[in-house]
């Protein structure tokens, strides 16, 4: 059977999951996993990148497929009889904002295609869960649909206070009790918790030496998400909804992306209630906010009268407010300066590392660069901060490829006589928005 036949033999199975869930919406499924056949491995392996780093064996996806249906049919007798072990995770550091960094755990390529099995059967059950705020890691949603929702909503509320949400190092400090009572409210198939349970207690693997870890999901994993979503959508998500909302005076809405969290309110006397409350509702799970990136910024519509509204950062973008082109006050996003910091610190050392490597070379991974720059903040009302991006890119190249010989110096005139030939990717609106 080849790719394509194994996805159409996936498709009808996760559809019937999906049925009965919704029929079922306050039960637990208790048989899910017979639905995982070798077919259904061979269709997760189609899904699994390829071309991601390697885990703790060092096996990559190549390798792997040289045997790949004796790996598949090995694979799937030890994840139903129990005894596949999970592998350690291969942790790598990625630099973040304010000079830290994130850890990132990469698995073996097998237990990602393990995982994303698993994820094909889970999938169907929790998107007839998950509310509409959540918009992280989902089929059919990203980053943009939540900036579209948050604008949409926060344009028909005038504004008003914004409670920009930041959760500690939730996926460091993610509660495995309190996971496994969650997912146990909907799925109690032995062998999907089984298998949950060993990833949850993999070990970490870093500068050669292996721990385990007694909280936490490593981002990185194929699962991981999913997880993030299942503990945020129990603690955050169906406690906004139910509980907090209707006890409010006035409108209110929540846009939510993974652990990246903003709640909008019409009335400040909302807004502060919740902020007192919120810190106690994770504590009880064991998250805990950061006292300094969250807090409650004044977003109002302006008036000629009052003073001006705050701004806030959300997904990459500051949001502020400014007059259309009819004079009219929009809401509009820029590239945050804090990502615009990173990327350019980023983009500078590759630069700087690669600056004798040829031109074509160079003018080809820039343009990689650029591109999917533009394809995530070129968004409407952006183009000012895209163009002022292109021009330190070009300032930055423009340095290095004059410090990549003595005779140093390389004159504007010749770097752009120069760029005739390697013109660099003009800036591009890839998103349109209403504003």
């Amino acid at each position: 059977m080849n790719e394509t036949s194994s996805a159409r033999d996936v498709y009808p199975k996760q559809e019937r999951i999906a049925e009965l869930a919704k029929r079922m919406p306050e039960r637990a499924l208790t048989t899910v996993a017979h639905h995982m056949d070798q077919d259904w491995l061979r269709e997760a392996h189609r899904r699994t990148r390829k071309d991601g780093a390697v885990g703790v064996d060092g096996t990559t996806a190549q390798a792997y497929e040289e045997h790949l249906e004796e790996h598949l049919a090995a694979l799937l007798n030890r994840a139903k009889d129990g005894s596949y072990f999970a592998p350690p995770v291969r942790r790598v550091h990625r630099p973040k904002d304010g000079g830290k960094t994130r850890p990132i755990g990469i698995p073996t390529y097998e237990d990602k295609v393990l995982q994303r099995a698993v994820l094909m059967l889970l999938e169907p059950v929790y998107e007839q869960d998950f509310l509409d705020c959540s918009y992280g890691f989902r089929p059919g949603r990203g980053a943009h649909q939540a900036l579209a929702a948050y604008w949409q909503q926060a344009m028909a509320l005038g504004g008003g206070w914004v409670l920009e949400v930041d959760i500690q190092s939730f996926y460091d400090t993610l509660d495995h009790h309190h996971l496994r009572e969650f997912l146990q409210l909907r799925v109690r198939d032995g062998v999907v918790t089984r298998l949950l349970g060993k990833w949850l207690h993999a070990g970490v693997m870093e500068a050669g030496q292996v721990t385990y870890p007694e909280q936490g999901t490593p981002q990185g994993g194929v699962i991981s998400p999913l997880l993030a979503n299942v503990y945020l959508h129990e603690v955050l998500d169906k406690w906004w909804a139910r509980e907090v909302q209707p006890r409010l005076r006035g409108r209110s809405f929540e846009v939510r992306y993974a652990d990246d969290v903003v709640l909008c309110f019409e009335r400040e006397e909302d807004a502060r209630r919740v902020m007192e409350v919120l810190p106690k509702r994770l504590r009880k799970y064991g998250l805990t906010l950061h006292p300094e990136k969250t807090r409650l910024v004044p977003f109002s519509r302006p008036s000629d009268q009052g003073p001006n509204p705050g701004s806030f950062d959300f997904l990459g973008f500051t949001h502020y407010w400014g007059k259309s082109r009819k004079g009219y006050w929009v809401i509009k996003r820029k590239t945050s300066a804090q990502r615009t910091t990173r990327t350019l610190k980023r983009l500078s050392q590759w630069c700087r590392n690669h600056r004798h490597d040829r031109l074509t070379d160079q003018h080809r991974v820039l343009s990689q660069k650029l591109r999917g720059h533009y394809a995530y903040f070129g968004i409407t009302g952006n183009a000012r901060a895209l163009m002022s991006y292109l021009r330190q890119v070009e300032r930055s190249w423009r340095k290095w490829l004059s410090r990549r010989s003595q005779r140093g110096y390389i004159s504007w005139e010749r770097f752009k006589a120069w760029q005739q030939i390697f013109k660099l990717p003009q800036p591009r609106i890839v998103h349109s928005a209403v504003t």
